[in-house]
């Protein structure tokens, strides 16, 4: 059964008119967002579509009200399995038929999948491009009726940007193949060369293009100098984001695995994540990111495309991102969900000189070459740039925006700038009077006229520029290296010695003809920021006993946390308080599905702190009933709450000691043996009970795995009863 079947026909109904219904019904919203009404009205007709729109901004709905709509079952071509199955999963919660398939299913898995598939019991199916693009798949999709062809990531398609997958390319057959199935390219990021490139090799018929906003008004961008750079994050994580998911990128591998080592000691959970470690410990790493809240990843580029958690509050650059695409897409992975996040980035002389040394040493073609200078010039220019940060950046994109957003680090608090032409001139001099084949950090020992073995086998301490800079303090000077080489000023050594020699564009500043204001580094925030760490401060209580509700379901499930209900819904419950599952059915993100599914239990912990106490208080109430030999129904009952909520309350006393397990489970010794076998691992009581669950061939239900779990629990924690 689709959503949205009902005794009517689906078509005796305007296309608005239903999609607007399976947006409140299915996905539990109540209106459209920008474009997104206008480019659903455009597929459901039929018409093929290109789609650039920021990350959060709702791409998936565009294809995804479209499938429920037309006819048939919709292809969604992803080169990213965890995106597939993080999709997949939260579609199957709102009630909808979705697969996928890839390399990550087992034999029985796929043949389950595939007889769904051919038997048009599906509404989506995502499958990669390498599975779409076999023959056989794709003589089979022939004898289906295909609703429409997503082509989500498009961006893979150009050869010049970095997430490049040559399969992308063959994807033209399916215009081939079925002429008259619409398709639908989605990207949230892409410069005018890649869109032309998207338009040719994926809809070369033609589509219409919807190019929506850049903006992200949450996000707070700040970019700052390099200090010392591990004690910087760590006082941004606590000021702004104490107990919060986030991602924080390295250029190195061993630089995410020592920060990530770092941090832990100094009491952040993080993990690192790149391309050398095992695939189990990529994947165990991404699933307890995805899975556990508060945890942080530290990692290179390989981690991020296609993470769907929408609850990362900061994503935090160690070293300056390869371009504006880079960071744009890197950034856009913070505050999905639409609350308040940050972009945070701290880069010094040598991010600087190591960018332009990888341009230099590029083998690329000449043409290749230009457009990398550009993206880079950009980059710098973004970083030492005095205006407002947003408008720069969607500058970037061809967008306007008037500045002064009120939410970037130089419009909260505006930079100084001083005029650094005399100190830039010495600067250049020196360089030149050096030889032009030392590194930043010499030719300012030379300045400040310091006196080393160095300095005088070189003879550089008879050098006319020897000392005449020792009235700026070293700080300075390295800003000032930093800026005249980001503006061009001074070009690396091709050799890759680590020296600097003099840019054609310096001379009219080294001749005097020029003048030169720089931006002074601040030694430190001039304003503290308030706390962006989620949750509702006037309901302390309330937000934990709620994302505890949450995590506990999302544990039995083996699902992340949001999947059940983002931040945004939780935090929507508390303000509006429903007390029915009509009121319940109102708040934004729970659906017709998720309000059967979990609208009880979730109304149950707001009546509970409506009579004075969290859940966590309410809890002794039902354990006081049930020492009275009140079965679980008759404790529902009395109290009016779901029978899983009552579950839940013995599950808490067992893991805290109030009950023995005895008193509210009847097993064999050997019974019981076998589930605490199965729900420890390495000497850790397993989180997630789904796995468990099916090892266990789907003998024992979830509620015997969450009271022999907790009291393991109790166990392990060395607690009395």
């Amino acid at each position: 059964m689709r959503p949205m079947e009902q005794a009517e026909s689906r078509d005796s109904q305007p296309v608005m008119t239903r999609a607007r219904a399976l947006l409140r019904s299915v996905f539990g919203y109540e209106s459209f967002r920008g474009s997104q009404g206008p480019i659903i009205e455009s597929v459901v007709a039929g018409q093929n579509a290109l789609v650039l729109m920021p990350t959060g901004g709702g791409k998936s709905l565009c294809y995804q009200i479209p499938a429920l709509l037309r006819p048939g079952t919709a292809v969604v071509v992803s080169p990213l399995i965890a995106l597939m199955r993080d999709q997949v999963e939260a579609l199957k919660h709102n009630g909808v038929r979705a697969a996928c398939l890839n390399s990550s299913l087992d034999p029985d898995e796929r043949r389950e999948v595939e007889a769904a598939l051919w038997s048009s019991q599906l509404d989506l199916i995502y499958v990669a491009p390498e599975k779409l693009l076999s023959g056989f798949f794709l003589d089979r999709l022939a004898g289906l009726e295909i609703a429409l062809f997503a082509i989500d990531e498009a961006h893979c398609v150009s050869q010049w940007g970095h997430d490049f997958r040559p399969e992308y390319m063959r994807l033209d057959v399916l215009r081939q193949r079925f002429p008259q199935v619409p398709r639908i390219a989605l990207t949230a990021t892409a410069d005018t060369r890649t869109r032309r490139e998207i338009e040719q090799q994926l809809l070369s018929d033609g589509a219409e293009t919807w190019v929506s906003s850049f903006d992200r008004p949450n996000i707070r961008y700040q970019v700052g100098p390099k200090l010392n750079a591990r004690d910087q994050l760590l006082g941004f994580i606590h000021q702004r984001h104490r107990d919060a998911s986030g991602i924080v990128y390295c250029l190195s591998r061993k630089k995410t695995e020592s920060v990530a080592e770092w941090l832990n000691s100094r009491g952040v959970t993080a993990l690192p994540y790149h391309a050398g470690l095992s695939a189990n410990e990529r994947a165990t790493h991404q699933r307890r990111f995805l899975q556990e809240d508060g945890v942080v990843i530290v990692a290179t580029v390989a981690f991020g495309m296609g993470i769907d958690k929408p609850d990362v509050r900061f994503v935090a650059h160690l070293d300056l991102p390869k371009s504006m695409e880079s960071y744009y897409q890197e950034t856009g992975r913070a505050g999905r969900d639409g609350l308040a996040a940050d972009a945070w980035m701290v880069y010094g002389l040598q991010d600087v000189y190591q960018v332009r040394q990888l341009l230099a040493q590029s083998n690329a073609g000449l043409e290749q070459q230009q457009a990398e200078r550009r993206r880079l010039e950009s980059l710098l220019g973004f970083c030492e740039s005095t205006d407002c940060r947003r408008q720069q950046l969607l500058a970037y994109f061809g967008e306007d925006h008037p500045g002064e957003c009120g939410n970037c680090d130089n419009c909260l608090n505006p930079p100084e700038t001083w005029d650094a032409t005399e100190p830039a001139r010495m600067f250049l001099s020196c360089v030149y009077r050096s030889g032009q084949r030392y590194g930043a950090a010499h030719v300012i020992d030379i300045l400040r006229g310091s006196v080393s073995e160095k300095i005088r086998r070189a003879g550089h301490d008879r050098l006319s520029t020897f000392g005449i800079g020792h009235h700026v303090d070293k700080k300075t000077w390295y800003s000032v290296a930093r800026q005249l080489l980001a503006r061009g000023y001074l070009e690396t050594d091709p050799e890759g010695h680590g020296g600097v020699r003099l840019a054609p564009d310096c001379r009219p500043l080294l001749r005097g003809e020029q003048t030169l204001a720089i931006r002074r580094d601040a030694a430190g925030p001039t304003r503290r920021s308030r706390s962006a760490t989620r949750g509702d401060g006037q309901h302390p209580e309330g937000w934990e006993a709620l994302r505890r509700c949450r995590r506990e379901q999302a544990e039995a499930e083996g699902v992340p946390p949001y999947v059940i209900f983002h931040d945004a819904t939780l935090m929507e419950m508390l303000r509006l308080k429903p007390t029915t599952l009509d009121q319940m059915a109102q708040v934004t993100g729970v659906g017709q599905a998720k309000l059967e599914r979990y609208g009880q239990q979730f109304l149950d912990v707001l009546n509970s702190l409506s009579e004075g106490g969290p859940k966590e208080e309410s809890h002794h109430i039902t354990v006081d009933f049930f020492r009275q030999g009140l079965s679980v129904d008759a404790i529902a009952a009395r109290r009016e709450l779901a029978i899983v909520t009552i579950q839940d309350h013995l599950a808490r006393a067992v893991e805290e000691g109030g009950l023995p397990l005895e008193a509210v489970l009847d097993l064999e010794q050997g019974e019981l043996t076998i589930l605490r076998d199965a729900l420890m691992s390495e000497g850790e009581v397993a989180m997630r009970l789904r796995p468990v669950y099916e090892a266990l061939d789907e003998a024992y239900d979830f509620k015997t795995l969450k009271l022999v779990r907790a009291s393991l629990r109790h166990e392990l924690s060395g607690d009395d009863a």
